[in-house]
């Protein structure tokens, strides 16, 4: 016992160890009845009253909003409370990221923070809360961390130990269980010109299909196929990824399809620090969706908690009037249509492994605790240097109800540069409901779907 005991303490210190024993018991997890909502976040509010107790989030959209229309902003008459500038930064800093503050000092007075009322709009359908409940007192992490066991749907963790059950929680946080969308994405040159790439997204999400089990899901967390409609010398191009559960007994499958060669060859490097398609090497092909993938590259260290400003609700990013020219600026996009709020986030620090090669020698991820979303991060070079800054702006997207990102972007320090992902242009609103089935995201059915 006391080995036991001595083996699941140092997994909480360093985050990465041996066997952990991940699950809390029964009268532990009755904390997500009470004190903590049901996905672990604090139902309480903050002791200055400037975050609000949690009352279940935006589940209701709004009454002018339609099914199969773009999400509108809930809040139309919100204004800033202030504005975080270069000149007045300082008054802010315990509330600001290390790389907010780099971006208000490199960037201002171009670069700024409006900020609004704090709003937890952050909802799940309630099948959803019953899992994070069930996989609180059964979800374990695999040795290392590479992957989880005796989980289903959603975040396995909502009451965690260690960075690396954070990590997991938002790799496994539920994202609807399939989804359909088109958008653009884009590197600007210093001087704000930019050509868009349009993709197209099909999203199956087998881990989150309501009534699956680890049986049913052949170890897979999500199906993915992207192709790319614009421009012309790129369409055609079709990306497969099959993304894994326990990563060591199979570590992810992708297949890309070139409309040149009309072949659809086996991407086995299309992982890590690889950099990602079409983006001008200004991210990495783990930075998508903030972080993904196998995190055996890194040991994590769960920081404790932090009262930010990050972005949130972003609903005049996502607005359907919104085109990519009013968004795409020099050096950042239009920060007159980003919203920032003062949150409660995890702090976890990814430190690389001694003998891994990767990029990034240091990351820092903030990850909203009433969604399990990463809102922002920083890499850090070799020599320590805080090398890019990435953010996630969100929004509930109401049909489901979820909370997902709607734009996404990793601003490169050094070339003051930028990658955005999530541009709309006129684009249909989100499908959650395609009716999708696993047999369509063979590399197979892919192959077809190309030559067609």
């Amino acid at each position: 016992m006391r080995n036991r005991l001595y083996a699941a303490v140092t997994a909480v210190i360093l985050g990465v160890s041996g066997p952990v024993w991940a699950k809390v018991s029964p009268a532990e997890a009755e904390r997500l009845k009470g004190e903590l909502t049901p996905v672990g976040a604090e139902r309480a509010g903050n002791a200055a009253g400037t975050i609000p107790e949690w009352q279940g989030g935006l589940a209701t959209p709004p009454a002018n909003w339609r099914e199969g229309t773009v999400e509108i902003n809930p809040f139309p008459e919100d204004k800033p409370l202030f504005v975080v500038t270069q000149d007045n930064l300082e008054l802010y800093r315990d509330n600001l990221t290390d790389g907010h503050i780099k971006m208000l000092t490199q960037y201002g007075p171009d670069f700024v923070m409006p900020v609004y009322e704090t709003r937890r709009t952050a909802a799940f359908p309630e099948h959803v809360y019953e899992k994070f409940l069930e996989n609180a007192v059964t979800a374990e992490l695999l040795d290392n961390g590479n992957g989880v066991r005796n989980t289903i749907m959603t975040s396995p963790f909502p009451i965690p130990q260690n960075g690396l059950e954070v990590i997991w929680n938002h790799i496994l946080r539920y994202r609807g269980e399939e989804v359909s969308f088109r958008s653009a994405s884009a590197t600007p040159q210093r001087d704000g010109s930019f050509n868009a790439v349009v993709n197209h997204y099909d999203y199956f999400f087998a881990y989150s299909r309501d009534g699956a089990d680890l049986a049913d899901i052949d170890n897979k967390i999500f199906y993915l196929k992207t192709e790319t409609l614009a421009p012309s010398t790129l369409a055609g191009t079709i990306t497969l990824v099959h993304e894994t559960l326990d990563q060591i007994r199979s570590p992810r499958l992708a297949w890309r399809y070139d409309a040149g060669s009309r072949r659809l060859r086996r991407s086995p490097n299309m992982a890590y620090e690889t950099d990602l398609p079409n983006s001008s090497s200004l991210r990495s092909v783990d930075q998508k969706d903030m972080y993904n993938g196998a995190p055996n590259q890194y040991d994590w260290e769960l920081k404790g908690k932090k009262e930010l400003l990050v972005p949130y609700n972003a609903y005049k990013l996502h607005d359907a009037d919104v085109r990519p020219d009013d968004i795409i600026r020099a050096n950042h996009i239009n920060q007159s249509l980003a919203r920032y709020e003062l949150h409660r986030v995890w702090v976890v620090e990814a430190k690389r492994r001694t003998g891994i090669g990767h990029i990034y020698d240091r990351r820092v991820f903030y990850i909203d605790e009433d969604s399990w979303q990463i809102l922002a991060s920083e890499e850090y070079n070799e020599a320590g240097e805080l090398w890019r800054v990435s953010e996630a702006h969100n929004i509930s997207h109401y049909s489901v109800p979820v909370f997902w990102t709607t734009l996404e972007m990793t601003y490169d320090l050094k070339a003051q540069r930028y990658y955005v992902d999530g541009l709309n242009d006129g684009y249909p609103a989100y499908d959650f409901a395609p009716g999708y089935r696993g047999n369509e995201f063979t590399a197979s059915a892919a192959r077809r779907a190309a030559r067609r």
